[in-house]
């Protein structure tokens, strides 16, 4: 049989859909590993705060990371730079990602503390600068990188090589919201092999109602998929995740998290904010992908271009 372009275009869904779940169980089992080996090295070594983070945030990444690479490369043979890693732009989307999604947050919250909603605190500017120094290592590791390779990198685009876009996002969004529950076994599982602290099953974070942490996290992974498509970028979606990440964390969770700048919840509506800011960027890349002349094309599949890294036809 000749060789055509068979790879992931031709395959069925059964083999995207496994492929995709691949991903996000090389996610879930990055995570559990990493907040497993957390729980260990605090509880048997005491170490604590930002070595600990750390320590955490590599672990996950140098699991999650070369699996994913590997079932792009090994299995699908073909190259990262078809999941939106090419670098001929790389700089001008990440900016886009940071700008859009800071202005959209800006003005969200601009007009909820008009609205009396929130009360901000002063500015403590070194401890503010050591908040953002080590927060973007840490989730650069532990969540923007391998989260965005995992889901809108490798998942999204092997979904969308046989299915429509709006059913590629669909499902990797899907896939997105199973992964916590699933981390949390991967850590008990892992935690109990280790002899460290078994924990309860868990899909929200302490703290989170189960529910309002599921529709945060679709609008979430809904908006991050916006702008993958919008872009064609991965590096966008990564900016995006790192940006949303630090601006929640610096401000509405500031004095939890010692960022040397937060802000007052006057009223429980304040928490509406971060799905309307959410909403507000992935608007905003849609006005921008208009602007550029890129139609989203929502019905639309992407096969995968033939080419040298093309699986050849068995």
């Amino acid at each position: 049989m000749p060789t055509t372009d068979v790879g992931l275009t031709t395959a069925s869904r059964v083999s995207v859909f496994t492929r995709a779940t691949f991903a996000a169980v090389a996610m879930a089992v990055g995570l559990g590993t990493a907040g497993a080996v957390g729980d260990v090295v605090h509880t048997r070594l005491g170490i604590d705060g930002f070595a600990l983070r750390l320590s955490v945030a590599l672990t996950c990444f140098v699991i999650t990371v070369p699996l994913v690479v590997l079932l792009r490369t090994r299995v699908d043979r073909r190259s990262l730079a078809g999941l939106g890693l090419g670098t001929r732009h790389a700089v001008r989307a990440f900016a886009s990602g940071v700008l859009i999604t800071v202005a959209a947050a800006a003005t969200t919250f601009a007009v909820g503390t008009g609205l009396g909603w929130l009360h901000w605190g002063a500015v403590e500017w070194p401890t503010l600068v050591t908040f953002l120094l080590a927060n973007t290592l840490v989730a650069l590791l532990l969540e923007a990188v391998p989260e965005e390779l995992a889901f809108r990198g490798y998942g999204y685009r092997t979904l969308n090589a046989r299915l429509r876009k709006w059913t590629a996002s669909l499902a990797t969004t899907g896939l997105f919201l199973l992964t916590p529950a699933a981390a949390s076994a991967v850590q008990a599982l892992v935690n109990s092999l280790l002899g460290g602290p078994v924990r309860p099953l868990t899909f929200a974070p302490p703290g989170e109602d189960p529910v309002s942490y599921a529709i945060l996290l679709a609008v979430f992974g809904f908006t991050l998929l916006v702008a993958r498509i919008a872009t064609g970028s991965l590096w966008t979606c990564v900016a995006l995740h790192l940006t949303f990440l630090t601006v929640n964390r610096m401000t509405l969770l500031g004095d939890a998290r010692n960022a040397g700048w937060s802000a007052q919840l006057n009223t429980p509506d304040a928490v509406l904010l971060v799905p309307a800011y959410l909403l507000l960027t992935a608007l905003a890349f849609v006005v921008l992908a208009r602007v550029r002349g890129h139609r989203l094309g929502w019905r639309d599949r992407g096969p995968e271009p033939a080419g040298t890294d093309t699986i050849r036809a068995r």
